[in-house]
C-alpha cells in the first residue's frame, strides 16, 4: 500500500517550516513586494536558524541546498534530503515565494553545488550563498546556445560573457556560471563554474524590475577576462563527460521549483475557500461537482489539479533520494506544477472578484509570483519537450 502521508520523521520539521512561513514570511510579504530591491533583513535570523537545524541534523534539506542524490538503502526506501526539501519549500512558499528565493545560502546555485560537486568542493563551499547563472541575452531554454566562454589558462579558466535573470545575483556570495569550453562542440562542452563575487572581471550590471517575486533580486552579470581557479569547475573537466553531469542539476532543482508552485497554489486555494465560504458558497466533497454551485465545482477541479502536481513533486524528490533516474519525473512535476499554479492563482482572483484583484488580500500577488514558476528552470514548453523525448526514446537531435 502507498502511504501518501508526510513521513513521520519530517512532520515536526514541516510544522516548524509552516510556522515560520505564517509568522515571518507572510506578514512581510506585501512589504517587500512594494519595496523592491530592499533587502529583507528578517531573513538573516531565519537563515541562521536553518543553518543551525542543518548542523544539528534535525533540519536536513531545510532549503534549496538540501539536495544531493543518494544511494538506495537495502530495503529500497529512503526518505531523505530531497523529499525533506520539497516539503519544507512548499510550506515556505505558502508564506512567500520571493522571500524564500531571497534566503541566504539557499539559492539555486547551492542546489547545483550539492548535486554535482566533489566532497572537497562541498566542504570548501559550505556556507556560501550561491546563485545560478544560465540564461543569456541570446539564449534561454536552449542551453546549447550558451555563448559565455571558459578558456583554460594555466591554473585558471578565463570567463567572458553576459548572464541575465540571475536570481539573488546582487546579494549572493558566489554564482554558478554555465559556460562553454568550445562553442563548436555544442552542449558537450558546457561546464559549470563557481565564481566568487569578489573575483576581478565579474560585474553586477543592473537589477531588474519584475512582475512578481519582487522581494528577490534578479541581476544581470557581466564577465570580462574573469579568472576562475580550475578547482572551481563543478564535475569532470572531460568534455566526453560534460553535459550529462551539468544537466543532473536540473533533475534535482526542478522538483524544488515545482514545490514552490505547489506551495503558492495551496495558499491561493486556502484563502479562496475562506472567501467563498464567507460569501455563502459551500464546497461539498460528498456530492458530484456538477450538482454544486459553479464556483464550488471550479474549486474542486482546481484542487484535483493541485493534488496531481503535489504527488508528482513528491515522486520526483523521492526517486532522487532513492538513487533512481528522475529526469522524466522532474520535468513532469515542473511542467504540471508550474502550469497548475498559474491557472489556480489566476482563477482564484477571478472567483473572488474585487477582493482578489485588489491589494486587500495577497491573491493578486500570488498570481504575479506564480508566473515565474512556469518559466525559470526550464519553461513549460521545454519540460513538455523533455517529457516527450523520454517517453518516445528520442534524442534532442531527433526531437526538437
Amino acid at each position: 500500500m502507498i502511504n501518501l502521508e508526510t513521513p513521520r520523521k519530517f512532520r515536526a520539521f514541516v510544522n516548524q517550516a509552516h510556522q515560520v512561513a505564517a509568522e515571518m514570511l507572510r506578514p512581510n510579504s506585501r512589504r517587500y513586494d512594494l519595496a523592491e530591491h530592499e533587502y529583507p533583513v528578517e531573513l538573516d535570523m531565519l537563515a541562521a536558524m536553518v543553518d543551525g537545524l542543518g548542523a544539528s541534523g534535525t533540519g536536513s534539506g531545510a532549503g534549496a541546498s538540501g539536495v544531493r542524490r543518494t544511494a538506495a538503502a537495502d530495503d529500497g526506501v529512503v526518505n531523505g534530503s530531497n523529499l525533506s526539501s520539497v516539503l519544507s519549500i512548499m510550506e515556505m512558499c505558502w508564506g512567500d515565494v520571493g522571500l524564500l528565493l531571497s534566503m541566504p545560502r539557499q539559492g539555486l546555485g547551492n542546489s547545483a553545488i550539492a548535486s554535482v560537486a566533489s566532497d572537497e568542493q562541498l566542504r570548501r563551499f559550505d556556507g556560501v550563498w550561491a546563485a545560478m547563472a544560465i540564461t543569456e541575452p541570446g539564449c534561454g531554454s536552449d542551453s546549447a546556445g550558451i555563448q559565455t566562454t571558459a578558456r583554460l589558462d594555466g591554473d585558471a579558466y578565463v570567463l567572458d560573457g553576459e548572464k541575465i535573470f540571475v536570481t539573488a545575483g546582487g546579494r549572493c556570495d558566489a554564482v554558478v556560471v554555465w559556460a562553454t569550453l568550445d562553442k563548436s562542440l555544442g552542449r558537450a562542452a558546457i561546464k559549470s563554474f563557481v565564481v566568487m563575487k569578489d573575483t576581478p572581471g565579474m560585474t553586477v550590471e543592473r537589477l531588474e524590475h519584475k512582475l512578481g517575486i519582487r522581494a528577490s533580486d534578479t541581476a544581470t552579470i557581466r564577465f570580462e577576462n574573469c579568472r576562475v581557479p580550475v578547482e572551481n569547475l563543478l564535475g569532470s573537466a572531460d568534455i566526453d563527460k560534460g553535459f550529462a553531469g551539468v544537466m543532473q542539476t536540473f533533475d534535482n532543482t526542478r522538483p524544488l521549483v515545482a514545490a514552490m508552485a505547489v506551495g503558492c497554489a495551496r495558499a491561493a486555494l486556502e484563502l479562496t475557500r475562506e472567501l467563498l465560504s464567507e460569501a455563502g458558497v459551500q464546497i461539498d466533497y460528498d456530492r458530484p461537482a456538477h450538482l454544486q454551485n459553479a464556483a464550488a465545482a471550479t474549486y474542486l477541479s482546481m484542487e484535483s489539479d493541485w493534488e496531481a502536481a503535489y504527488l508528482l513533486t513528491l515522486q520526483a524528490a523521492w526517486m532522487a533520494d532513492n538513487g533512481q533516474p528522475n529526469s522524466l519525473q522532474a520535468s513532469m512535476a515542473k511542467a504540471k506544477a508550474g502550469r497548475t499554479a498559474n491557472e489556480i492563482t489566476l482563477r482564484c482572483v477571478e472567483l473572488t472578484g474585487p477582493l482578489g484583484y485588489t491589494e486587500h488580500h495577497l491573491l493578486e500577488k500570488w498570481s504575479r509570483d506564480s508566473k515565474i514558476l512556469d518559466i525559470f528552470e526550464g519553461t513549460q514548453q521545454i519540460q513538455q519537450l523533455i517529457v516527450a523525448r523520454r517517453l518516445l526514446g528520442k534524442t534532442s537531435a531527433e526531437l526538437k
